[in-house]
């Protein structure tokens, strides 16, 4: 595979993820489909060249992110989940299996989260009372509703890997076999 090709290539991945955490500024909608979106451009790169090229692209993306994106908390929740995700998920998967499998993932999930939480309220200053709705601990709730929202997008990487691996996989392997 040639090497100019691959640097080429993952720099214009990690142009295309910054590029859309820059526009979580300009959406305010866009908060936590941005930031999905972005990692879900990990999976180019980690089919075509592995997991060793997307884990650079990953930390250019998030500190491009950090330094670019308008929505703070969209750059943290790339940062801590959603841009390394991805990648992490190939990983599991081709060491474990089955329930094991889906308990590393949600751990990953639930820490993510959690520290998400607590650096919101500490570093970006967001109020503690906010989460409380008439005495109820409304991250708590979210968190509970958050894990079958995972679930789905755990799926939903699933197929957009077999559909990318179908349908774009041939075509894109071509520009890494050119000479």
């Amino acid at each position: 595979m040639n090497r100019t090709v691959c640097v080429s290539f993952c720099g214009v991945v990690t142009a295309l993820c910054t590029a859309l955490m820059f526009f979580t500024g300009l959406i305010p909608v866009g908060t936590y489909a941005f930031p999905a979106m972005a990692g879900a451009l990990m999976i180019v790169i980690v089919v075509e060249m592995g997991t060793a090229w997307a884990w650079p692209v990953y930390a250019a993306s998030s500190i491009l992110s950090y330094l670019i994106a308008g929505d703070r908390e969209a750059s943290l929740l790339f940062i801590l989940f959603f841009g390394y995700y991805p990648i992490l998920k190939a990983v599991i998967e081709r060491h474990k299996k089955g329930f094991v499998s889906y308990l590393l993932k949600f751990i990953v999930f639930n820490a993510a989260m959690i520290a998400e939480y607590f650096i919101s309220i500490t570093v970006l200053s967001v109020p503690q009372e906010s989460f409380y709705l008439f005495g109820v601990n409304l991250a708590v709730v979210f968190l509970a509703a958050g894990n079958l929202v995972f679930a789905v997008y755990d799926f939903g990487i699933s197929s957009l890997v077999v559909a990318y691996y179908r349908r774009l996989h041939p075509s894109v392997s071509r520009l890494f076999r050119m000479k």
